[in-house]
């Protein structure tokens, strides 16, 4: 018997165990309830944040150089400034003008099988029909019209509409390097090389065109100072003067080819 018991007393576990992990039992708890408690005293401010009434905004109009600025009530609402004239006419000159270079590169599917140049025409179309819809929504916002006014006294050398479009042909001789009417017919009449040729050489003109507008609105005292119109037109610049580059060298590659032959050379 005393060895049966010493037997027992020697596979009972050590009790320096179980107090061990009683420790360690309790300091989890303390660890969770001292999270607990950071979290809620977070959340009480940031409630009672919430809760609170919003307080009205600040709105402060710098001063002239040399003077204080201003605080304004919180219900000033901003208004844009009046447009200059030249503002105005820019927008509906360049939207009609935008108009006929889309109207050319209408005709692209249909008369020549030109790769970049049926590429050239895509990227034309698509971001001149946005700047079409920009520059209306420019005006209308502004409550001007959408169409420049016309002339009281069509030129006379001129019909008094264009028989593909319908749209007044003296009006579009205002706008700088649009196609006159007999350059949009032969054009139209052009297959192949000689349509790559005549379209390139075309575009190039209304590209030149365009740069003028820009020019001459920023040219003019008072103009060009909306931010939007400002990077409007900057853009455009920028972006008809590398598309000029680009059809140059088009033009170029074309002309030195055996396909640029017409008919009656060949």
């Amino acid at each position: 018997m005393p060895g049966f018991v010493s037997r027992l007393q020697f596979h009972r576990p050590p009790r320096h165990r179980k107090h061990k992990r009683s420790k360690k039992a309790v300091a989890q708890v303390r660890t969770l309830l001292t999270a607990s408690f950071i979290a809620s005293s977070l959340f009480i401010p940031a409630r009672a944040q919430q809760t609170s009434p919003a307080e009205a905004p600040v709105v402060v109009q710098p001063g002239a150089p040399g003077k204080p600025s201003k605080t304004l009530p919180s219900s000033t609402r901003a208004t844009l400034l009046p447009p200059s004239r030249a503002d105005v006419e820019f927008m509906q000159g360049m939207i009609m003008h935008h108009a006929q270079a889309i109207e050319m590169t209408v005709l692209i599917s249909s008369h020549t099988e030109n790769k970049d140049l049926r590429s050239l025409g895509a990227r034309i179309s698509i971001s001149q029909s946005d700047e079409i819809k920009f520059m209306k929504r420019w005006l209308a916002v502004r409550g001007e019209p959408i169409s420049m006014a016309m002339p009281d006294t069509p030129d006379p050398k001129m019909p008094e509409t264009d028989n593909h479009t319908d749209h007044p042909v003296h009006s579009m001789t205002l706008m700088p390097g649009m196609l006159t009417t007999e350059q949009m017919d032969a054009l139209r009449k052009a297959k192949g090389a000689e349509f790559d040729r005549l379209f390139l050489t075309g575009m190039i003109q209304h590209h030149n065109g365009a740069l003028t507008m820009v020019k001459d609105l920023f040219d003019t005292p008072g103009a060009g100072q909306d931010a939007e119109l400002f990077n409007f037109a900057t853009d455009a610049d920028n972006t008809q003067r590398a598309e000029i580059r680009i059809m140059q060298s088009m033009l170029e590659k074309n002309s030195s080819g055996p396909e640029n032959k017409t008919s009656e050379e060949k």
